[in-house]
């Protein structure tokens, strides 16, 4: 067994890749201009370059493969994230959900604005699962499904209704869905998405600690089940008044600077206006 596989290793490692490729996608995402063509050429090309990452990682059964496969499904879905908090790829949509809208209708409304991301990543997971086709690693194939059944049960809990929003994390942008979460006790859809995540995450753990894995196995298993107790922990965070945005304070810096920068912007403008309003005609 190497450094790098150790049980706890692994998970610290999949930890601070969680909590790191969240920070810096809301950095980038807070910048000045990061909805600009050359913001999308740069996505593209990372997710291109992940896509080849994970057909290479598919016939490598070591840990660095298992790595390898996990990172670069991460990066597939953190282009897709991006893309979606920049607002390039939401849904037709792009309003508040009416004061009034109950039952079907609130449904239809709610699909409408995030129906383009949805779409975005189905056919990503499906280009996953071609570059890795009959492929021995399927960590990265694993890895993607995780990531997107968690943000499903997420989606699901903020519509149906959870007692903490979270909707900081949300770029201006995209305030307008905020009306699509409701706010409300714990219920019945949120303990049994939680109870049924928690007991996936132990059969992955039990997978990944089983003395009959390989390391490469266990490696890669161990990696799901921090994935897929990371996801469960999200979702106690919608039930559970926490700070949680100061563990991301780094990466929505570059949100309040630009606003701070606006702010003096507007202000100095509006001084000058003032200066020369004073000024009397020739």
């Amino acid at each position: 067994m190497t450094f790098f596989s150790h049980p706890a290793v692994v998970a610290l490692c999949a930890l601070f890749i969680w909590w790191f490729s969240t920070g810096v996608v809301l950095y980038i995402v807070g910048l000045p201009g990061c909805s600009s063509r050359k913001s999308a050429l740069g996505a593209a090309i990372l997710f291109a370059g992940a896509l080849y990452g994970l057909a290479k990682s598919g016939g490598e059964t070591s840990v660095a493969g298992a790595y390898q496969a996990f990172i670069c499904a991460l990066l597939v879905w953190g282009v897709q994230e991006f893309e979606f908090l920049i607002g390039s790829i939401t849904g037709p949509r792009r309003e508040p959900c009416p004061d009034d809208c109950v039952g079907l209708r609130r449904v239809g409304y709610a699909l409408q604005a995030i129906l383009y991301h949805e779409i975005a990543l189905i056919l990503s997971g499906a280009a996953i699962v071609a570059v890795t086709w009959n492929a021995e690693n399927q960590f990265g194939t694993w890895t993607f499904a995780i990531l997107w059944t968690m943000r499903v049960s997420a989606k699901l809990n903020l519509f149906l209704g959870v007692p903490v929003l979270n909707h900081e994390f949300l770029p201006t942008r995209l305030n307008y869905l905020t009306s699509y979460f409701r706010r409300a006790p714990i219920g019945f859809f949120f303990a049994l998405t939680v109870t049924a995540s928690t007991t996936v995450t132990a059969l992955l753990l039990a997978r990944g600690l089983t003395g009959n894995a390989s390391v490469f196995e266990s490696t890669g298993y161990m990696l799901l089940a921090s994935l897929m107790a990371l996801g469960v922990l999200e979702h106690w965070f919608m039930a559970l008044p926490l700070p949680i945005a100061a563990l991301w304070s780094w990466g929505m810096r570059s949100r309040v600077d630009r606003v701070r920068t606006g702010s003096v912007a507007s202000l100095a403008q509006d001084r000058l206006r003032n200066v020369v309003s004073k000024v009397p005609d020739p």
